[in-house]
């Protein structure tokens, strides 16, 4: 199966985190180094706008055969028009057809190739439209709330009236943003990765990191040095 990792130059949050070292290697190594152990990942693209990512991505293994368009690398690009795109070319270019593919974003080091291809193997027995890795909430997200300009708090579920106990709440799940696992054309024609086929691959939360900012990066440094054999 193709993998792409996603990497814009463009950073808001953390200028340059797809290639700050992390844990004495740039970030995006680490997820280039796990999809190269995985069993069912057959080539591995970084879709990137920036040559200095793609010079570095093709010095840990993955190829860069093309830089991706400054349209689809702004703060307001989506993710699904870059995948669409990369696979329409990707396409054209080996003159073959790609029907599923699976995304790892690199901002996401502590996944692992167990993870990635437990993913795949869940994509594969269910004929999916999508598998997204979640984790869990921090918090029951009946308890979110909104505030105004005053400072006033409302609830965020304007119909909920009664604010429960942790454990008389339904467990929620959040998408995580390590792995999707997806059909091509299912993705092209319904623009969405949800459906009536799409499935929930289950990660614990110390392997759900998601480097967005410093606090993150730190974060994610931290638990690369207490590794254990229960990681």
């Amino acid at each position: 199966m193709l993998a792409i990792i996603p990497a814009r130059g463009g950073s808001k949050g953390l200028p340059h985190k797809n290639i700050k070292n992390l844990n004495g290697l740039p970030l995006i190594a680490h997820t280039i180094w796990e999809a190269k152990k995985s069993k069912h990942i057959t080539k591995i693209i970084v879709s990137t706008d920036s040559g200095e990512i793609a010079a570095l991505a093709m010095r840990y293994g993955a190829e860069v055969p093309f830089l991706r368009p400054a349209y689809l690398a702004e703060d307001n690009s989506l993710a699904v028009d870059n995948y669409i795109y990369t696979i329409e070319k990707l396409s054209i270019d080996t003159n073959s057809e790609i029907q599923n593919f699976v995304v790892l974003q690199p901002t996401s080091p502590l996944r692992n190739v167990e993870d990635i291809d437990a993913a795949i193997e869940l994509f594969n027995s269910k004929s999916a439209n999508c598998v997204l890795s979640v984790t869990d909430f921090p918090h029951p997200v009946e308890w979110a709330q909104t505030m105004n300009e005053e400072g006033v708090l409302s609830s965020y579920f304007p119909n909920l009236d009664i604010i429960k106990n942790r454990q008389e709440l339904k467990k929620a799940l959040l998408p995580n943003g390590a792995i999707y696992v997806l059909n091509y054309n299912f993705l092209k024609t319904q623009r969405s990765y949800f459906s009536e086929k799409t499935y929930g691959y289950y990660m614990p939360p110390i392997r759900s990191v998601d480097i967005d900012n410093q606090l993150d990066f730190d974060f994610a440094e931290f638990l690369f040095q207490q590794k254990t054999s229960n990681f």
